[in-house]
């Protein structure tokens, strides 16, 4: 009976340590991934973005268009970091934790390079790319600092990125309803994927 006994301890050790490393392994996932995106935020980005199309499109000069969309740039950020501090206050994540500083350095060269990008062609009188610009570099971004957050982000950067490709070749009186497509249309479809299934 002994050895029979002893036969069945094993098992019982391999079990446990096998449920340990599964909750490890589990633990890691989920502290590498930055899940305070705001769903609910995102909507409210694409709303105000919609909004923004509109008002950019009434504009009598350049100048007052890309006034718009930097308002509207300005906006955008002071709802996306509101609500991700408050999604992550009630995750208990700090949200500059160590996956939210990658999503952070990620996401934020393709910012810088976008707002230089934006004065070079609007001083060069080459405002039908800026459409093109904004939603390459947003999409980069997206993309790049989404590898460190759920997995439906970097799909939507992606999509705006395939957006940019086709604003590049499209005629400039598209920019205008490709800008209201990508920062609208996107932001309120992921939004409402992230929202329903990453909690808010």
């Amino acid at each position: 009976m002994a050895p029979l006994a002893q036969s069945k301890q094993p098992p019982a050790l391999h079990d446990r340590a096998i449920n340990n490393l599964r909750y490890i392994r589990e633990t890691m996932e989920r502290a590498s991934a930055f899940t305070a995106v705001p769903g609910w935020g995102q909507v409210a980005i694409g709303v105000t973005a919609l909004a923004a199309t509109y008002l950019a499109a009434q504009q009598p000069t350049p100048r007052a268009w890309l006034f718009v969309w930097v308002a509207e740039a300005i906006i955008s950020s002071l709802i996306a970091g509101w609500l991700m501090d408050r999604k992550s206050r009630a995750s208990g994540v700090p949200l500059l934790s160590g996956p939210g500083r990658k999503v952070a350095f990620s996401l934020s060269p393709p910012m810088i390079v976008g707002a230089l990008l934006t004065v070079a062609l609007f001083r060069a009188g080459l405002l039908s790319a800026i459409p093109a610009v904004w939603l390459l570099l947003y999409g980069t971004g997206v993309v790049t600092g989404g590898m460190y957050s759920v997995s439906v982000v970097p799909v939507m950067g992606i999509c705006f990125m395939l957006l940019g490709a086709v604003a590049l070749f499209a005629p400039a009186s598209l920019g205008d309803w490709l800008l209201a497509a990508g920062f609208g249309g996107l932001h309120i479809i992921f939004g409402s994927i992230i929202a329903r299934k990453y909690g808010g």
